[in-house]
Formats: C-alpha cells, structure tokens, sequence
C-alpha cells in the first residue's frame, strides 16, 4: 500500500491542514493582542502587566498538557486510540465554546485549560495512528508533506483575517478583534470533526514497525550509551525539550513586539505572519529533500544555526526592512526542523511505545511551549524584549548541541 493511498493519511493532512487554517485565524496574534488588551483595561489582575499576563495564560494550557499527556500516551498504547480521539473531540468542543463566549481573562483561561487537556488526549493516538499508517525509513517526506499543509492553513488563516480586518476595522480593539476569534473557532471544530475519523483499521502491520524492533544481538547485549541507536529518542526528546522552552519565551509576544516597538497595525502584521507561514512550508520541503543527500541530522543542525542567528539579531531592533527578514527566516528554519526530528523519532521507536514517545514530545513542544511563555512574559515586562530575543538565542543554542550525537547514529534515508 502506498502511503499516499493511506485513509489515515488523507484524513491526517485534512486535519492538519484545517486545524493549522483556524489556529491561524484565532490562536496566535489575534488571541495574543486580545489578551493583552483586556488586561490594559482592567484594574489590573495581581499587579501584574499584560505581557505577563499572556505568558501566564499561556503556561495555564501547558499545566492542562502535562496532567494529561502521560494519561494520552497510555490510552493510545493500551486502551483505545479511537475512543481516546472522540473523549478529547469532547474536551476540545467546551474549550473552544469558552473561549468563544468569554467575557473576562478567567474565561479565556479556562477555555485554554480545557485546549490544553484535548491536546494531551489527542496527540498521542493521532500520531500513532499516522506513524502507523506509514512505512518505517520512508516517514521524512510524508512528515514534511503534512508540515508543509500546516504551515500553509496557518498562512492562509492571516490571509482571511486580512480581509475581516479591512472589513471591520484596522484597529486593535477588542470587539474586532474577538469578531475575528470567532471565525476561526468555528473552522477549529470543524477540524476536531474530521479528526476523529482516524481508524485503527487502516494501519501498515509490520512495514510501520520501528528500526530497534529489529536491532542486532549485540544491540540487545549492549547497555545504554549515546553510541548506541536506542539513544536516540533520548537524544530527540532532550533537543525538543530545550528548543521548546526557547520558542516559549518568545512566539507568543512577536504580534505584541510589532505593535509595541514599530507601531504595526493589524493588517501589517497578519500578512507579516502570513508571509512568515508560507515560507516556513516550503523550507521544510527543501530541507526535507536535501536531508536525503546530506543526512537527516545535519540538516536539522544547519537550519537550526541559521535561525539562532537571525533571532539574535532581532534582539538589536534593526530597521522595519530588515526585520522582517530576519523574523521571517527565523520561523521558517527553526520549524523546518521539526518534520525531520518526527520522522527521526518514529523510525527509532516500536509501534507499542509510540503512544509514549508521542506524549514526550508534545510535552516538549506543548507543555514547555506553553509553560516557558511565563518565563518569557517577566523577562519582557513593560518592553524589554531584546533580553529575552537573546535569552532565547543562547537556550536555543543549548538545544541544538544534542543533535551532534546523532549524526553516527541515523542512517539516511532512500
């Protein structure tokens, strides 16, 4: 069967594509600026500021993430990853009716608690699903494939607030701006309809198994050490961890950095980001060809490198006609790793513990993401973003290093 022919692939790049199209509607710069205008009129909630307000409401679906992630992963490995699909369906229908329907910063709150619990009941039996539906050594172009549907909904999600912008106003007010969140809350439960459609049934057999289900005896005699190939998700989930606590502390304050340090209005910054989406897309298909030839870790070193770079000159608020660029390079190559290290991790795990390995990486990307947007927020403060633009440079380059370790260890792919 070839991959493209998979039922739970068609359905996986839908949904992926659909749900990436809504949260490019509501959840990134315009739930951001939404936040952060309703604590400026506030009284004030803890005496706190509004950016540390947005880095708290988003470490609040990061502590959702991390009650039911392991809970995730041991549904999808020994319950039912289909039941498990439709429970977080549930889950992830309230979240976005709060949101949808609030009034104060607490609602909102809630509503992204409940988001955070459908993304750690969901992620784990969605993507052991896929990765079971997918033959082992040949996961890179398919993971890239469906990277580049999601970077492309999460540009054309800016190119439709565009037009409702134009339409309602060019102005960071709250009606507007909830007007726009509601179009793209909808799309969002559309896609969490289409999810549930993910079907055991359809799934490879053993042509899905992992790499160490067939490692040598001496591979089995052996203990653990970097130089062996079960170290490798090890080495993976230590990166992703890292690189997900940097990406944290700075993803969610870019729209707010537009606006605070260069005066950006809203259309500005939606066909910034919108721009910044497409590109990442086809980055990640180019890096993903050239993983073929040069190896899949070397390329996840090399465009992680650049994108350190342009991040660490954004810290020194260069003019609007280089910012741009560098913020745009910045996105587009750090996440045009991510579709490599995915493939890397399910060619090395058995198809029994993926569920697992499945919920460790949502932790590093959703937990930590999440939770390290706290930490971001109080480094900011009133407007200090350039300390943070550098902090996160120097955790970045953290996170790079294990990668080295995989170099001797990951065959390229055919």
């Amino acid at each position: 069967m070839k991959n493209t022919t998979n039922p739970n692939l068609r359905i996986f790049n839908l949904f992926t594509l659909i749900q990436a199209f809504g949260r490019g509607i509501w959840m990134g710069n315009v739930l951001s600026l939404y936040i952060v205008l309703l604590s400026e009129k506030s009284t004030g909630i803890l005496g706190l500021t509004p950016n540390e307000l947005l880095g708290i409401t988003s470490a609040i679906t990061g502590i959702a993430l991390i009650l039911t992630i392991i809970p995730g992963g041991y549904a999808a490995d020994k319950w039912s990853r289909e039941k498990a699909l439709v429970l977080a369906a549930m889950v992830g229908t309230g979240g976005l009716l709060f949101i949808g329907f609030s009034t104060s910063l607490y609602h909102i709150m809630a509503g992204l608690f409940l988001w955070g619990v459908f993304q750690g009941l969901s992620q784990p039996s969605a993507e052991s699903i896929l990765a079971n539906s997918l033959p082992s050594g040949e996961r890179s172009g398919p993971y890239a494939r469906i990277h580049m549907l999601r970077q492309f909904g999460l540009a054309t999600g800016p190119v439709l607030n565009v037009i409702l912008f134009l339409i309602l106003g060019d102005k960071w007010e709250l009606g507007i701006l909830k007007t726009v969140m509601t179009a793209g809350l909808a799309v969002s439960l559309i896609s969490i309809i289409i999810m549930i459609f993910l079907k055991d049934r359809h799934e490879m057999g053993d042509r899905s198994e992992g790499i160490l289900a067939e490692e040598t005896d001496n591979e089995k005699a052996g203990g653990f050490s970097l130089k062996s190939r079960k170290a490798v998700p090890l080495i993976l989930i230590s990166s992703s961890f890292i690189i997900g606590t940097g990406a944290g502390m700075t993803v969610k304050f870019f729209p707010v950095f537009f606006r605070d340090i260069y005066g950006l209005k809203p259309i500005a910054v939606q066909i910034i980001l919108g721009i910044s989406f497409f590109i990442t897309g086809l980055i990640s298909i180019y890096t993903q060809k050239h993983s073929i030839k040069k190896g899949r870790p070397q390329m996840i070193i090399l465009v992680q490198g650049l994108s350190i770079a342009c991040l660490a000159g954004m810290a020194f608020y260069p003019p609007l006609w280089l910012l741009i660029p560098l913020f745009i390079a910045r996105g587009a190559l750090m996440n045009a790793s991510q579709p490599l290290n995915r493939s890397i991790m399910m060619d090395f795990v058995p198809k029994s513990r993926r569920g697992f390995w499945n919920s460790l990486q949502t932790v590093a990307w959703g937990l930590f993401w999440n939770a390290s947007a706290a930490i971001g927020g109080f480094l900011i403060g009133e407007n200090n973003y350039a300390l943070c633009f550098f902090i996160t440079a120097i955790v970045y380059v953290i996170g790079t290093l294990p990668n080295f370790f995989l170099i001797p260890l990951v065959k390229k792919e055919l």
